[in-house]
């Protein structure tokens, strides 16, 4: 078995001392940037890895950041949370350590006594979409940040979209196109994004001074939810000319639902979506303009926020941050035809 190459030998082969050694590779001390750049080379090729062990015993942490989820195995926007956290805490010189649940509470409290165990310094908890949750104890016990979520009874940190500024923004792209009757397909469910993209759609019909027209549908925001509500839709509102879709798979049901009504998309029905889902947004003929969650932001935000909590014990700013979207412009939108005509198929 090869010998361990520790900080000595590192000192050693730089010339310089230990101390020197750990403060070239931690960015602390002061010395010329030649020195810092000539052994972090050095421990790189020595293949040097500092010991956390005896760091976080010196420091008296660990340096290890929990990440619970409840869908990462399935979630396609997990990833760029991941990523996001992943990155930041990379940056501060911490470790992410990543488990899932797959929404079972049992798992979920098994996998929270076991970061508690490896005492990790806070814990990231994040749901795959906006929702109220009740925080479990072990996350009051430590630094700990909600992703997606947020806890009205706990005094918890939470990153969370703008739910609100996203219905307000696809609406207002599609009144920007000249549409005046537009349909806001949705699901029937009371959770923050639905409802928060509901109030944003009803503030942009409100000062446009048209009529707003909800559809909601029950189960899953999936594709045939979105061929159903564009049925109703069309059937309740005929003279519809635009529609705004709570999610990316109800608009692929509503592109769906109007090829087989001869409807073209956008030349009689533009859409606008929320998601920004690539396999889904960029795929479709004609492309899903769409408006962009922020999961990687959030995974930023949230380890920047628990650094934050870690090093001083305060926040700066609001407890429950909301970070504006962005639209993400493609070929589903134009001005609106003068006549829609609907084929029942």
């Amino acid at each position: 078995m090869s010998k361990r190459i520790g900080i000595v030998d590192v000192a050693a082969a730089a010339g310089v001392s230990a101390t020197t050694v750990s403060h070239a590779l931690s960015g602390q001390g002061k010395m010329s940037a030649e020195t810092r750049e000539r052994v972090s080379r050095i421990a790189a090729e020595l293949g040097y890895a500092p010991n956390r062990i005896a760091s976080a015993l010196r420091r008296q942490r660990s340096s290890i950041i929990g990440f619970v989820s409840d869908q990462i195995a399935i979630s396609p926007f997990a990833g760029q949370i991941v990523l996001g956290a992943q990155d930041a805490a990379a940056e501060r010189g911490a470790l992410l350590m990543v488990v899932t649940s797959n929404s079972d509470p049992r798992v979920e409290a098994q996998q929270l006594d076991a970061l508690v165990a490896q005492q990790v310094d806070a814990m990231v908890y994040a749901r795959m979409s906006h929702r109220r949750v009740a925080a479990p104890p072990q996350l009051l016990r430590q630094p700990a940040v909600l992703i997606d979520a947020y806890d009205p009874d706990s005094n918890l940190d939470s990153i969370v979209p703008d739910e609100r500024q996203i219905g307000r923004l696809a609406t207002d792209r599609l009144l920007a196109a000249g549409h005046r009757v537009i349909v806001h397909v949705t699901v029937d469910e009371h959770e923050p994004a639905a409802r928060g993209r509901i109030d944003g759609y009803l503030d942009a019909c409100a000062e446009a001074g048209i009529r707003a027209r909800v559809i909601r549908m029950p189960g899953l925001g999936d594709a045939r939810a979105g061929r159903e509500a564009l049925a109703r839709a069309l059937a309740e509102h005929p003279e519809t000319t635009a529609a705004f879709a709570f999610n990316d798979p109800m608009a692929m049901g509503v592109y769906q639902a109007a090829a087989t009504r001869g409807l073209r998309i956008p030349e009689d029905l533009s859409i606008v979506s929320v998601d920004n889902l690539e396999i889904i947004a960029s795929q479709l003929r004609p492309a899903l303009t769409t408006v962009r969650l922020p999961q990687y932001e959030m995974g930023r935000f949230a380890i920047a926020r628990l650094f934050e909590l870690l090093e001083t014990g305060e926040r700066t700013g609001d407890r429950r941050v909301r970070l504006a979207c962005e639209l993400v412009e493609r070929e589903s939108v134009t001005a609106p035809r003068t006549q829609l005509t609907v084929t029942h198929p």
